[in-house]
């Protein structure tokens, strides 16, 4: 993975996103940290939004120590109070808001049998109604901008289904429906909405994974990465936050209307459409 002081340096005149505004959910680390990281090189003022205010507002200060580009917030997207807070210390920090990244998430993995109620809840809270919060939020500030990108954090499993998944795959789902309507809602203020479907990625959601998955199913570590996770790529690869953050930037400075209420799955072929 690429360093701080390699990737966060703003771009001159020229940078895609120069002197837009994003927010990133989940972005004091992994994927999420990535897309900032990517996001600020290219020119962005960067909203840092995390459950662990101090790990946002870490990640805020190494990528501008002087707090003109970059901003911590901390914020549970299952929480309506803390979302529109975020929102509007991000708003008042930097006076508009050009593109949501909704990326926070957990995973849970157990067969759909023994699933508890609780942590199905507590999984399709953070994904779905942190989804819904952080939109609505965003959605206010940019129809009156008459302009604006919202990006889901989907996954192959918005499109396919694997076994002891079935609170995430359901939530990954529904990131689509939902960017279908607010594509179709936004048309006309300048909003467009697409959701990012990577394959496996080798963050700690996904290292977490592979002894859960090793107990479940009584193989090894090494199985689960070559027979489950990797098994239907093209090339055994993982897709990296580099491949993700690049997806992102893409979408983010797509220039019109022509792409959108799209997933487009970023995963070494793992899922063709």
């Amino acid at each position: 993975m690429r360093s701080l002081s390699e990737t966060s340096s703003v771009k001159q005149a020229g940078g895609r996103l120069m002197d837009k505004v994003a927010m990133i959910t989940g972005a004091a680390s992994g994927i999420g940290r990535e897309i900032a990281l990517t996001f600020a090189r290219e020119g962005a003022k960067v909203v840092i939004a995390d459950l662990d205010q101090q790990a946002a507002r870490r990640t805020a200060a190494e990528i501008d120590p002087t707090g003109k580009r970059a901003l911590g917030v901390a914020m549970d997207v299952g929480n309506e109070e803390q979302v529109e807070i975020g929102m509007g210390q991000a708003i008042q920090a930097f006076g508009r808001l050009d593109v949501l990244v909704s990326n926070a998430g957990v995973q849970i993995v157990g067969p759909l049998v023994e699933f508890e109620f609780a942590k199905w809840k507590k999984l399709l809270s953070i994904h779905l109604d942190g989804a819904f919060l952080t939109t609505r939020a965003a959605l206010r500030q940019m129809y009156k901008q008459n302009s604006g990108s919202i990006i889901y954090m989907g996954s192959v499993h918005s499109k396919e289904a694997s076994p002891l998944k079935a609170p995430y795959v359901t939530a990954k789902h529904g990131l689509i429906g939902l960017a279908k309507v607010v594509a179709k809602e936004g048309a006309d203020r300048g909003v467009r909405a697409n959701v990012i479907c990577p394959g496996f990625v080798r963050t700690p959601l996904v290292e977490k994974q592979i002894p859960e998955q090793a107990r479940e199913f009584g193989i090894s570590e090494a199985e689960v990465v070559k027979n489950i996770m990797l098994k239907e790529t093209v090339d055994g690869q993982f897709t990296t936050v580099q491949d993700v953050a690049e997806t992102a930037l893409f979408l983010a400075a797509f220039p019109s209307n022509a792409l959108t209420g799209q997933s487009l799955v970023v995963s070494h072929g793992w899922s063709m459409q």
